[in-house]
């Protein structure tokens, strides 16, 4: 497909090109249903530029019977999440198949109900350059930070689902977290759930070793309400039922350290 093929597929196959959202045919259509069911902000900006040509690709593709419609509507939260996961696995310059795998394994578990779709998108993401300064900073500047914090939760799991840490990943995720506006608190908390060090348990609830046991008390306090499942439950069950993880990691800290202290 040349270039002016490419553009008009991505015109032909894009839902929100006229002002009903939906296209002439009935595959189009269909399509446009799930494709644009949870789509608002994510499908404007540079994360719109990268989704309209993946879209577009795809709908070719799918006239030619090689994709099924979904029938699930996607999110901001998701479309976002999927952007970046193609961006980490990229950062060390190669996609391994076991990587692959380990992703594919991960969407299963974490978003059941649209993992065939998503793995569909994401290996077309994949594909692509993906401009990720523009894609944090509008991401930042729609997103609420416990959905931003939830994100990059996600992001740590994808890159140390294979068990191996490796620093173009983690510094990358660090770029994404510093450009959409996360405190670096609140990144080497999420990072400490998934990179042990000797302070991993303080890192967790943002304190330093030092602290009294009554400032650990309140550390624990706050940081349960920070990452309690309930503040990203508008985003779907499947995500809320994934936050519950990164909420057991604050109980398990503030466990790690009562036991070092004797607490009780």
């Amino acid at each position: 497909m040349d270039n002016k093929q490419e553009q008009s597929a991505r015109r032909d196959a894009n839902p929100y090109n006229n002002a009903s959202g939906a296209q002439g045919n009935q595959q189009g259509g269909g399509y446009g249903k799930w494709v644009g069911g949870g789509l608002g902000w994510a499908f404007g900006g540079p994360i719109g530029g990268i989704l309209g040509f993946v879209f577009g690709k795809m709908f070719d593709d799918m006239s030619k019977g090689k994709y099924e419609y979904g029938r699930s509507p996607a999110s901001d939260f998701n479309m976002s999440l999927l952007v970046l996961t193609a961006a980490v696995m990229k950062a060390d310059g190669t996609v391994k198949r076991s990587e692959l795998d380990y992703v594919k394994q991960f969407i299963y578990a974490n978003f059941g109900s649209n993992a065939q779709q998503y793995i569909k998108l994401l290996g077309e993401l994949i594909k692509q350059d993906i401009e990720i300064d523009g894609v944090s900073r509008q991401i930042g500047s729609h997103m609420d930070n416990a959905s931003m914090l939830q994100l990059l939760h996600y992001l740590f799991g994808i890159a140390l689902a294979d068990g191996k840490v490796d620093k173009s990943e983690i510094d990358l995720i660090n770029r994404i977290s510093m450009l959409m506006g996360v405190s670096n608190a609140d990144f080497e908390s999420i990072r400490a759930m998934f990179v042990k060090d000797s302070d991993a348990a303080y890192k967790v609830l943002q304190i330093s070793p030092d602290v009294g046991d009554d400032e650990v008390k309140k550390a624990f306090r706050e940081m349960a309400k920070k990452y309690h499942p309930d503040r990203v439950a508008s985003l779907g069950e499947d995500v809320r039922r994934a936050a519950e993880a990164k909420f057991q990691k604050v109980n398990e800290a503030y466990e790690t350290i009562k036991q070092e202290r004797g607490m009780k």
